[in-house]
């Protein structure tokens, strides 16, 4: 079965790279309303999972997805990058129609 988002090497390598800061081996990745284009997305560790959520095992941790953002996020790439705007955590999101400038923020 294939997982519902995939997860790069770069984003695998920073959140093994952050998980002695955290009590917790459970990255989630969630949307929200609000932001410049209607939805945005969301990431943090987090010591809760629910009964719903999509669990991805990546070995040393696990992402979650919730269960209302993962229409919204299914098929979609979480990668980490480093460019001149700084570093952070990226969606490739085949599911939006539009995206904001700075790619933080989608609509559908």
């Amino acid at each position: 079965m294939e997982a519902s988002i995939l997860v790069t090497n770069n984003a695998k390598k920073r959140i093994e790279g952050l998980l002695s800061e955290y009590a917790t081996d459970q990255f989630r990745v969630y949307v929200t309303g609000g932001g410049c284009s209607g939805f945005q997305y969301g990431f943090k560790f987090d010591e809760q999972s629910a009964f719903d959520d999509d669990v991805i095992d990546c070995g040393c941790f696990k992402v979650l997805l919730d269960s209302l953002s993962y229409p919204y996020l299914l098929g979609s790439e979480l990668d980490y990058i480093e460019d001149l705007s700084g570093a952070k955590f990226v969606i490739r999101n085949p599911n939006a129609k539009t995206t904001c400038g700075c790619g933080e923020s989608f609509s559908i």
